[in-house]
């Protein structure tokens, strides 16, 4: 049980979420010419959810001192596991994950692909030892890694299968992933600030140069805020561009996405205690969830 926890289930079933709707909620009802089967796919999102969990173990392991102030209640490893179990956790984790990623590498007869597990794999160490105490960088990193979930499949799936008879639908449908990635970007970016500012008294005695500690935490809340109204403009903008005139996508970005930003915003604007911080994580990671979930209708806005 306490393996489970370390490794944010949750967390995990979102990037499977996000690789299934992608493909077969997306590229599937598009009928877009693509490299992996099931068999393929199941191997990348192996190699994809065990790397991310290694990432959560390793991630936490750095974090004990800091987690004992910020959260003592959840602080698993040196109460509930040893450091020496949860370092065992974190190999196994990688080496089924990157072991999945060289396998799948080589069924697509491209075994420099398996450079990109290894990559992440590392970069998420590094982001949990060295990145994640630096300015601003450590957010964006990880908001890069959330983004790249929606990449994986134009990478292993799209490029592969590229053919000139079907080349346009994968041109458009790898546009519309990139779109997706950037939103995703975006959304956890934030989020990540509004941790930071959750867990500042943490970091500050952890040596941790994050941007609450930087430039304050009003300052950041206004960050923040700042950032929460260029999303809304972002949506609407979008919205205007590109679904305006198919009714179902548009409705759903105006209540399920639109409307919880102008909510976030708002409760942002007004933010003072942790509590607050809190809800506007999980109103973030909600929001992330409905925005990659909208992509189902997106075949009726290419079709149409």
């Amino acid at each position: 049980m306490f393996y489970l926890k370390l490794i944010r289930p949750l967390n995990l079933l979102l990037i499977i979420v996000m690789l299934v709707v992608f493909k077969y909620g997306f590229l599937a009802p598009l009928d877009v010419q693509v490299a992996l089967g099931n068999l393929d796919f199941s191997l990348l999102v192996i190699a994809t959810v065990c790397i991310a969990a290694g990432g959560n173990v390793i991630n936490d392991l750095f974090d004990v001192p800091i987690d004992t102030i910020n959260k003592p209640e959840k602080v698993i490893i040196g109460k509930h596991i040893s450091d020496k179990q949860a370092n065992i956790f974190f190999i196994v984790l990688n080496v089924i994950g990157v072991g999945c990623g060289f396998l799948l590498a080589n069924r697509l007869n491209n075994p420099s692909l398996a450079i990109i597990f290894i990559g992440v794999s590392a970069l998420l160490y590094i982001y949990a030892s060295y990145l994640k105490s630096l300015l601003f960088i450590g957010n964006i990193v990880i908001s890069f890694l959330v983004a790249l979930v929606a990449i994986l499949l134009i990478i292993f799936d799209i490029l592969p299968a590229i053919d000139t008879d079907n080349m346009d639908m994968q041109v458009t449908s790898a546009g519309v992933l990139l779109q997706y990635a950037g939103f995703a970007f975006v959304i956890n970016l934030i989020r990540e600030i509004v941790k930071d500012i959750q867990d500042v008294n943490g970091d500050k005695n952890g040596g941790r140069g994050t941007l609450p500690i930087a430039i304050g935490r009003k300052r950041a809340v206004k960050v923040v805020f700042a950032l929460g109204a260029l999303s809304v403009a972002g949506v609407i903008y979008y919205m205007y561009q590109v679904l305006y005139s198919h009714q179902t996508i548009a409705t759903y970005f105006l209540i399920l996405i639109l409307a919880p930003l102008l909510f976030f915003c708002i409760k942002a604007w007004n933010g003072t205690h942790d509590k607050d911080f809190k809800l506007l994580s999980i109103l973030l990671k909600g929001i992330l969830f409905l925005g990659i979930c909208s992509i189902l209708f997106y075949p009726e806005v290419i079709l149409n």
